[in-house]
């Protein structure tokens, strides 16, 4: 075997780095609509306003392509994907009420003492976000609500579900949905009402985020063990947000 010398190492790492960074500018270059959904993407004109070269920049738009922020078409190159349909956003959901709720089930199966340290320390992150506000506090809702989600499909031990639920990237979409209506990027005024109504309602209930809530009572069945609840919790979960949002978009 050949020993990788020192400064090859060194230079791999500093690739890394720069790729990471990249790839984390362009993102959020995308959720906040400097680049818009749909539009090209030109890879010279970001390497100059990035200051870098092209090879982080290709490689940052292949994970982005990944995560369903960019595609690439032959002959026409980059852009920025759409925002989700309502009915894209409804097979969404029919996919999640298919894979989840089953997920929560096998995960109170396996759950072990790590799995209930690592559950309890997420959802106590959770009173944070209630202290934030507008913009903030969505973004801190979005970002528990993805981790929460994401946590359950590892705890589940199968990585086909994990994999299946990571490669929806939903939340990131909800995200985008989001500021998208904050920025009155939304033209059609029913679907401006869809939006408005699908944020307000599901991550607002009162004087709490309903979300939380709703985690609270999944997490607490899968730390417990219990295996029908953790599926009926996280049924009732996806459905009623569903639910939610359908009442919206009427």
């Amino acid at each position: 075997m050949n020993p990788i010398k020192p400064g090859v190492a060194k230079s791999s790492a500093r690739t890394s780095v720069l790729s990471d960074e990249t790839y984390g500018k362009i993102k959020e270059m995308i959720v906040k609509y400097e680049i818009s959904p749909g539009s090209r993407v030109n890879i010279d004109a970001l390497s100059l306003q990035l200051k870098t070269s092209q090879t982080p920049i290709r490689e940052a738009l292949a994970r982005l392509e990944s995560d369903g922020l960019i595609k690439k078409e032959p002959l026409k190159g980059y852009s920025a994907t759409n925002l989700l349909t309502l009915e894209e956003f409804h097979d969404l959901f029919q996919f999640r009420l298919l894979i989840e709720p089953w997920a929560a089930e096998q995960a109170a199966k396996r759950i072990t003492t790590e799995g209930k340290r690592i559950l309890n320390l997420e959802m106590k992150s959770t009173m944070k976000t209630l202290k934030q506000k507008s913009v903030d506090e969505f973004k801190s809702l979005t970002e528990h609500d993805a981790r929460f989600h994401k946590l359950i499909s590892q705890l589940s031990g199968s990585k086909s579900v994990e994999s299946a639920f990571e490669r929806t990237h939903c939340h990131l979409h909800l995200f985008r949905l989001y500021m998208a209506h904050r920025l009155h990027l939304i033209e059609n005024n029913s679907r401006a009402k869809f939006v408005e109504g699908l944020f307000e309602q599901y991550y607002q209930n009162g004087s709490g985020q309903l979300a939380i809530i709703e985690h609270s009572a999944i997490s607490n069945a899968i730390i417990d063990g219990d295996s029908k609840a953790a599926r009926a919790s996280m049924h009732s979960h996806i459905q009623s947000s569903l639910k939610r949002f359908s009442t919206s978009v009427e």
